[in-house]
């Protein structure tokens, strides 16, 4: 059982697939393939979400432009090198795909019940975060948060919180391990450059839910309960 998995860093996303799958990289001759999903807002706008999946958890079908898909994995942050410049891509990993039939999309019960986006990290405050108004007085908060993951690596997963869990989070001090649930989201922002040159990118981010600061206490009961199974 992957543990790490499903204690610090899980998602449940459902959307429909936009625009064709590319490759990503292969791994010990396992092929991986980055689609993209579409997740309607509230709003009536969408997010637009990069998946990164096995060949071996999809068929060519269920990539079809506008298949409705239920993704369920982890969201997860490498680095990219460019022109020797260091740069953090993010990407939900899938861990498991299930195309949703036409019969499942038009029944309201399992519309009604259904999680579209969520995620829920566990992890550490890896840099002060950034609290500001806007000019209409609204507080946001910029996190970063450090999740592990298993052979000690981590994912650094930006968050962005608003009113009074902006006002909290300001106060939080690097090293602080706390719970954050929410939605991924995708935002466009224009990268400007020294000689006038001006970028279009799409950014990546937790939109906050809730945050909530894990006490030492459980901290140290999780220890022990570790030291336990291992012995």
């Amino acid at each position: 059982m992957d543990t790490n998995y499903l204690e610090n860093n899980y998602l449940t996303l459902v959307g429909k697939v936009t625009g064709e799958k590319e490759f990503s990289h292969e791994i010990y001759g396992e092929r991986f393939y980055i689609f993209k999903l579409s997740i309607a807002r509230l709003s009536g706008s969408a997010d637009i979400i990069p998946i990164t999946a096995s060949e071996r958890l999809f068929t060519e079908e269920m990539l079809q432009e506008g298949k409705k898909l239920l993704v369920k994995g982890q969201f997860r942050s490498y680095n990219s090198y460019d022109k020797e410049k260091n740069r953090l891509v993010l990407t939900v990993f899938a861990k498991d795909i299930e195309e949703l039939n036409q019969e499942e999309e038009e029944n309201e019960i399992v519309k009604k019940d259904m999680i579209t986006n969520e995620v829920v990290l566990t992890g550490f405050i890896c840099k002060k975060p950034i609290y500001r108004q806007t000019p209409f007085g609204r507080e946001i908060a910029d996190i970063l948060l450090a999740v592990n993951r298993a052979y000690n690596k981590s994912d650094y997963i930006p968050c962005i919180a608003w009113g009074r869990n902006a006002r909290f989070s300001q106060n939080l001090e690097v090293g602080k391990k706390v719970k954050i649930v929410g939605r991924v989201q995708s935002r466009e922002y224009e990268k400007k450059y020294e000689d006038g040159r001006v970028e279009l990118r799409v950014a990546y981010e937790i939109s906050v839910g809730s945050l909530e600061v894990v006490e030492e206490e459980n901290i140290e009961k999780e220890e022990v309960s570790e030291n336990q199974e291992a012995v």
